[in-house]
């Protein structure tokens, strides 16, 4: 097994861009968008955006900040109707020299061979203190419901 997953990915658009972008090949990735291509981003809605131009940009300077950039299937589900949906990671060095590191889920959709929409949710992975009962704490404001487990 490749330590991308990416051959867990079926054979179509997804698979190819995925393998295209761990090569860094702009062109071949960016050819597997629809031109019409819509990225939601439900929980950062401003980031949303219409069109493969946008998805050009955001790759040319995704390759160009982090030139080590990989990307890391680790799991993946299909349903009819070209639903594609991936848990995958990717990693990367910063000009800085600091590692960035982001992970989540895609849900993405196919249509003529072409990847042509996706629900997008890949946040900066969070390596800092807090564990899950501060993160509820925080999350209700400070009420952590007593002293119960």
């Amino acid at each position: 097994m490749d330590a991308s997953g990416i051959e867990r990915v079926p054979e179509g658009p997804v698979r190819r861009m995925l393998d295209a972008a761990n090569r860094h090949d702009l062109e071949a990735m960016v050819a597997e968008f629809a031109k019409d291509y819509r990225n939601a981003t439900p929980v950062h809605p401003a980031r949303s955006f219409t069109g493969s131009a946008q998805v050009r940009k955001n790759w040319t300077a995704l390759f160009a900040g982090m030139p080590d950039l990989t990307l890391t299937v680790h799991d993946v589900a299909t349903r009819p109707g070209g639903k594609v949906w991936l848990e995958w990671s990717n990693c990367g060095t910063r000009p800085d020299g600091s590692v960035q590191r982001a992970a989540g889920v895609s849900i993405l959709t196919v249509r003529d061979d072409k990847i042509a929409a996706a629900q997008f949710y890949l946040e900066p992975v969070d390596d800092g203190p807090g564990d899950v009962n501060e993160a509820i704490s925080s999350a209700v404001g400070g009420a952590t419901g007593g002293d119960r487990p």
